[in-house]
């Protein structure tokens, strides 16, 4: 009976795939594809191959062999097997795991609903106005550069630069004395002038240099001889731009958009957070102590 049994299944088996086969659009060496697969794959082709395959019957058959090409290579992986491969075995079964991980990760994440942020938004603007409106003070500057890398000797170069300094302070035409001594290729003949605005804690910037600008008085002022890591300068208040808030109506997409990013991070930590260990959690303890038994003199 037993033997009936297993002639009757291989027959109904073979005559199923005989029958999906029939129902393929494109089969060759016992793999096909049904209209709707096809139809698929057509969809998911750049606009370029849709229209080369739809006017030219070379470029369709071509197409179609890639097509037909790529589901055969996929199919290779069912010969694997965890004895007799099994190093590429595993690493297919967690690649597809990790792709399905993703996969679902990313379904959830583009259909997930943003609540409207507007009121939420127009609150924080309210009580957090620092955060969200807040224009720091800005400042423009020129300055002088005596030029001395690390690892030069500033000490001969400091009463040069104090003479500099005092002449300014005492009416010198900061553009004159820019062109006769300044070593900044890309400022002294545009009489020293920087054209950056700079905010304090501005990347990019030396910090002494913020110092020293940030700490002169009024517009038209110098600093003190300023250390870098370029040499000395003295530099020169151009102008001030000062601290001041945004209107809401300026800041109220970027408020409502930041906030939304808070909430789609909140989402996916949450959403991720649900499929950690549950409390109805079962763990064989021998076969963990068996698992990472050989890896414990390594640790050690």
């Amino acid at each position: 009976m037993n033997i009936w049994y297993s002639i009757i299944t291989a027959a109904c088996l073979g005559l199923l795939s005989q029958s999906l086969l029939a129902q393929s659009v494109i089969e060759d060496q016992g793999v096909g594809m049904s209209r709707e697969e096809l139809e698929q794959v057509v969809q998911r082709w750049p606009e370029e191959m849709q229209r080369a395959a739809a006017n030219d019957l070379g470029d369709r058959m071509e197409l179609l062999n890639q097509a037909l090409a790529n589901k055969k290579i996929a199919l290779e992986v069912e010969k694997l097997s965890p004895e007799t491969d099994p190093e590429p075995y595993w690493k297919y079964i967690f690649m597809i795991q990790q792709a399905q991980a993703k996969f679902v990760f990313d379904e959830y994440m583009a259909q997930l609903k943003v609540p409207d942020m507007s009121a939420l938004a127009e609150e924080r603007y309210v009580t957090q106005k620092d955060e969200y409106a807040l224009v720091k003070e800005k400042r423009l500057s020129s300055h002088i550069l005596l030029a001395c890398p690390p690892g030069c000797d500033r000490e001969p170069l400091r009463p040069i630069a104090a003479k500099i300094l005092s002449e300014l302070r005492g009416g010198a035409d900061f553009g004159q004395m820019a062109a006769e001594y300044s070593q900044d290729p890309g400022t002294k003949d545009s009489g020293g002038k920087l054209a950056r605005w700079m905010q304090m804690g501005e990347p990019h910037i030396s910090p002494p240099y913020l110092g020293g600008l940030f700490g002169i008085e009024e517009i038209g002022g110098y600093s003190d001889v300023v250390d870098t890591q370029f040499g000395l300068h003295i530099i020169r208040l151009d102008d001030i731009e000062e601290a001041h808030y945004l209107l809401w109506e300026d800041v109220k997409d970027e408020i409502i958009k930041r906030l939304e990013g808070e909430y789609r991070e909140l989402a996916a930590k949450d959403f991720k957070a649900s499929f950690r260990l549950s409390d109805e959690v079962r763990i064989d303890g021998e076969a963990m102590d068996a698992i990472f038994e050989p890896y414990k003199a390594a640790a050690e």
